[in-house]
């Protein structure tokens, strides 16, 4: 008989050893998820984890019994084995939002996340801090290129497919050309002898894009011929010789055709007339487009000044840009006209919380959060306020309280593991 109690107390007491055991590790696991909720407090769009626990299997000592006639039902009577992690979950609340008034900070008040792209690879993040590459694409930190919807041929919006988004001269949607000018200086001597009024042999060419009705770019060549003896004067015979006209010639890219015309000058070297004053290009299918003014009137050929001429086709440059609550992202072009570059995305989860964490403030789609529902900020109900950021939804008195409750639980499964020791020595100790 002693030594069934002995075998019997043993079990037992190995039983609460080893259940105090399991409290160990799952309260060592609790503080390694306080300890990074913690180290990320200042982390732009990070979310806490938080810990569950769960009892083990129990060893049932007696079953239990229902009532009968004579006897009322008797409850089983069960041994808990431990406890065991039920699940570490991401809370995916909203933290809150700190203004920094930088442009390129973006934050998102209500559901989704920004979708980047590293190859081919799609990550999500809630962290909105975003920089310009030097090619014009918003960058995370790491350089993962921020994706969105960009502009089809029309410069409408092409939300069949995500594209990297780019602020930069490409990213405009031209209008079709209809100016060309020519502005500057040219050096009459390139031209002629001024002395003799011989004609020199070359030509100034120079090019420059034609836009279609599509936006899309044409290169072009304007070329001024070597003038003819008809196209040189005296001025005046103390003064020598000038250049009375020139011959042009446009050449665009899709074309085909050159487009010729002559440029008139006055003795002290301004522009006197231009004809044709217009034109029309045909680029095809891409359509007709009609130059309806070709001004040279700025034009100058004088020796006293340095040859700087140039030739634009009406085309406007990028001059700033803002960020709508939508995610649209429009540009201010140097014509004072705004043009929409882009928007900026959002994805959807039915279940957020399922969410694999990629480190680097990015999440991966898993098997349980559902595939990704991507669409503009107005689908997910949320808007996106620039010049903001989403700080970490880590409350710091919060963790400090789980902490405390962490390190008194692990306390205490450590002091029932030292019992159980004493005991079972008090056990060993019978023999003596």
């Amino acid at each position: 008989m002693p030594e069934d109690r002995l075998k019997t107390g043993g079990i037992i007491m190995l039983r609460s050893m080893y259940a105090a055991i399991s409290g160990l590790k799952n309260f060592q696991t609790k503080l390694d998820v306080i300890g990074n909720n913690i180290s990320n407090v200042s982390t732009y769009g990070f979310k806490k984890g938080r810990v569950t626990f769960q009892d083990l299997l129990s060893q049932q000592v007696s079953g239990a019994s229902a009532p009968s006639f004579n006897r009322g039902g008797v409850n089983p009577q069960q041994v808990g084995l431990g406890s065991k992690i039920a699940s570490i979950d991401t809370i995916t609340e909203q933290g809150n939002l700190q203004t920094t008034g930088r442009s390129l900070d973006l934050a998102i008040s209500g559901d989704g996340y920004f979708v980047v792209q590293d190859g081919f690879n799609q990550y999500f993040t809630r962290a909105g801090n975003f920089y310009l590459d030097r090619d014009g694409s918003l960058v995370n930190a790491d350089g993962l290129r921020l994706m969105g919807y960009g502009l089809d041929a029309n410069g409408a919006l092409d939300k069949t497919r995500l594209q990297k988004l780019t602020i930069n001269e490409q990213a405009i949607h031209q209008p079709m050309t209809k100016f060309i000018t020519l502005t500057g200086n040219l050096k009459p001597d390139d031209f002629i002898d001024l002395a003799t009024g011989t004609a020199k042999a070359g030509n100034f060419t120079t090019d420059f894009k034609i836009f279609d009705a599509n936006g899309k770019g044409h290169d072009a060549t304007i070329a001024l011929d070597t003038p003819t003896s008809s196209q040189i004067d005296p001025a005046d015979p103390s003064k020598g010789y000038y250049v009375k006209s020139l011959k042009f010639t446009i050449t665009a890219a899709g074309d085909g055709t050159p487009h010729t015309g002559t440029i008139n000058f006055k003795p002290d070297g301004t522009v006197e007339s231009i004809t044709p004053t217009s034109d029309t290009f045909n680029f095809g299918a891409d359509g007709v487009v009609n130059i309806q003014n070709l001004d040279f009137d700025t034009l100058t050929l004088l020796s006293n000044m340095p040859e700087n001429a140039d030739i634009v086709g009406d085309v406007a440059t990028l001059d700033s840009f803002s960020i709508g609550s939508s995610g649209e992202i429009y540009g201010v072009l140097s014509d004072g006209s705004v043009q929409l570059l882009g928007q900026i995305v959002l994805s959807q989860f039915n279940n957020p919380g399922g969410l694999t964490k990629a480190g680097s403030n990015l999440f991966k789609a898993s098997a349980n959060s559902g595939e990704p529902m991507i669409g503009t900020a107005i689908d997910a109900g949320s808007t996106i306020q620039p010049g903001a950021l989403e700080m970490s939804n880590v409350d710091l008195s919060e963790e400090f309280t789980g902490m405390i409750e962490a390190q008194r639980g692990f306390q205490a499964n450590a002091r029932v593991i030292t019992t159980s020791d004493q005991i079972l020595q008090e056990l060993v100790d019978l023999k003596r």
